[in-house]
């Protein structure tokens, strides 16, 4: 399985942005995908998930409210809808695949996609 993300960027605080990932391969090994996220000098950390079939979504709590993740089955595509942006959500945003209902940990995922720089300027 091949990630493929884009859509990040450098947005004033109170924006919005959305991040797309494409899935691309043996896509139907796939129970869900998301997003970590990982600030400098910080550990990466889950920001949400959402399963394939059902579309059962996930959120940190740190973005609930704020964020919205969503799906589309036919382009094997990922988004996240990030909104209302703060300082604080700076990090680079990494995709992520795998056959867990929740991607909350890293070691639950089994697929990696290359970051996207996401930077909340104050």
């Amino acid at each position: 399985v091949q990630l493929q993300a884009s859509g990040g960027g450098l947005v004033q605080a109170g924006g919005s942005l959305r991040l797309s990932c494409q899935a691309s391969g043996r896509t139907f090994s796939i129970y869900s995908m998301g997003w970590l996220r990982q600030a400098p000098g910080k550990e990466r950390e889950f920001v949400a998930s959402i399963t394939w079939s059902g579309g059962s979504t996930f959120y940190a709590d740190s973005v609930k409210g704020r964020f919205t993740i969503s799906r589309d089955n036919v382009k094997n595509t990922v988004y996240l809808q990030m909104n209302s942006l703060k300082p604080e959500d700076t990090a680079v945003y990494y995709c992520a695949a795998g056959k867990s209902s929740l991607l909350s940990e890293t070691r639950r995922v089994d697929y990696w996609g290359q970051g996207t720089l996401v930077t909340g300027s104050s």
